[in-house]
């Protein structure tokens, strides 16, 4: 815009112009304003307007300064300063100057990170039947690379094939032997001739936390181009998984991470990319997949797949008993699990028996893991091997009896028990 002539009417000196836009009339110019009032005749006293300014400037402040002083601002006392808090997180005050942050699980960068560290070590596995020179694939599965060409998977995955082959990540192939596999626990052990492959890192269930972050790494339907990720939450501890054939997996981690047909045997690791635990099952109804996956905790994953690699199988301890829930009623009227009951002592396998303990007693500690229900004593028993000693708590006439029990090996298929008294109530066989 061209600099206004001081000559021009319509452009006085030191007065600021707008030309205004109407979408009518155009541009239109601002009417000649009317001239300055005259100086004030009347004559100035010795003090200037700057001066009286500034002391009235100084008085203003120091009676600030003196007021702030006697309110207690300016005690010795240490300033604590809220963190900033991310986009669209919630925050409580719980004082006046502290902030709790709530920050979200999926937090930036952090799923990338876990890809980066974990996807090298989890791989495809492909079942089927090869007859001569003809392979005839059947399924497949997923897989977490442990150490020395070993990889896990579900027993599941590779129970009714005969060959199997894992596809890494770069699309190699290779054949796998098929080690060893535990039905009990639903895993199995692969193993290839291979070197370079990249051991996954263990993590740990004992500070897991329902909403933590959780990442799931599989390679669902077996598509081609390798393994997938997807990320959510831990969902819930401990939970039965029944198959409804008589069969059940104990101490489930559940998430709602997706996982589908094909993520079996692959990976679920926290925020970190550790492992915490191997994908299982998925929970389905009549309306379809809903969002809940199951894995198997990371610690029974190492004790099993240890032994596997040793030997070859995995044996589960026993202690000979038939348990139910050991249900306490409250004061208030509410039941409350609260051990697992011995209902009968197997016959000549019992070390419970043999260490003292009888029917009617409550187990309520197992080497110091707390006991409330069968589910927990089964968790509990099946991290220790056969031949370990552990020390059992029972409640006996509501004193607490402690004694040592030698763990022997679980029967194949250990009778199951009715009871006659109570035909509804279900009672089921300890298969530890």
């Amino acid at each position: 815009m061209p600099e206004p002539d001081p000559s021009d009417e319509l452009y006085p000196p030191y007065v600021a112009y707008v030309r205004p836009w109407s979408s009518e009339t155009g541009p239109t110019t601002r009417p000649t304003p009317p001239p300055p009032p005259a100086p004030d005749p009347k004559q100035r006293g010795h003090f200037s307007t700057g001066l009286v300014a500034f002391v009235a400037a100084v008085l203003g402040a120091l009676a600030v300064v003196a007021l702030l002083a006697i309110l207690g601002v300016f005690e010795d006392e240490p300033i604590e300063t809220a963190a900033p808090a991310p986009p669209a997180a919630d925050t409580t005050v719980v004082r006046e100057v502290t902030t709790e942050i709530v920050t979200v699980p999926t937090a930036p960068g952090v799923p990338e990170a876990v890809a980066i560290k974990v996807v090298p070590s989890v791989v495809t596995v492909e079942v089927g039947d090869l007859d001569g020179d003809t392979l005839t694939l059947n399924g497949s599965g997923s897989g977490v690379v442990l150490q020395d060409g070993y990889i896990a998977t579900n027993h599941h995955v590779i129970e009714d094939a005969s060959f199997s082959r894992v596809v890494l990540e770069d699309g190699r192939t290779y054949d796998a032997e098929i080690v060893g596999s535990d039905a009990y626990t639903d895993l199995a052990v692969l193993k290839v001739d291979i070197e370079g492959l990249q051991p996954i890192e263990f993590g740990s269930t004992e500070n897991l936390a329902i909403g933590q972050m959780a990442v799931a790494v599989g390679n669902p339907l077996g598509q081609d181009g390798g393994v997938s990720l997807t990320v959510g939450v831990v969902s819930a501890l401990s939970r039965t998984v029944d198959f409804g054939d008589q069969s059940a997996l104990y101490g489930m981690l559940q998430t709602d991470a997706p996982i589908t047909s094909g993520s079996s045997g692959g990976a679920l690791v926290d925020e970190g990319g550790q492992l915490i635990g191997i994908t299982a099952a998925i929970g389905v109804s009549q309306a379809g997949a809903e969002g809940i996956g199951y894995a198997i905790p990371v610690e029974l994953v190492e004790r099993i797949t240890n032994e596997i690699i040793e030997t070859g199988t995995a044996i589960h301890p026993f202690i000979g008993i038939y348990g139910t829930d050991y249900v306490v009623t409250a004061d208030d009227g509410a039941l409350t699990p609260s051990g697992a009951e011995i209902a009968e002592l197997i016959e000549d396998a019992s070390p419970a028996g043999d260490a003292g303990f009888l029917p009617g007693d409550a187990i309520v500690n197992v080497a110091g893991a707390e006991i409330r229900t069968m589910e927990d004593l089964v968790v509990a028993l099946r991290l220790y091997h056969v031949g370990d000693e552990v020390l059992v708590t029972v409640i006996r006439d509501e004193s607490p009896i402690s004694a040592s029990v030698l763990l022997i090996e679980r029967p194949d298929d250990p009778p199951v028990l009715t009871n006659p008294d109570d035909p509804e109530l279900r009672v089921v066989p300890d298969d530890e």
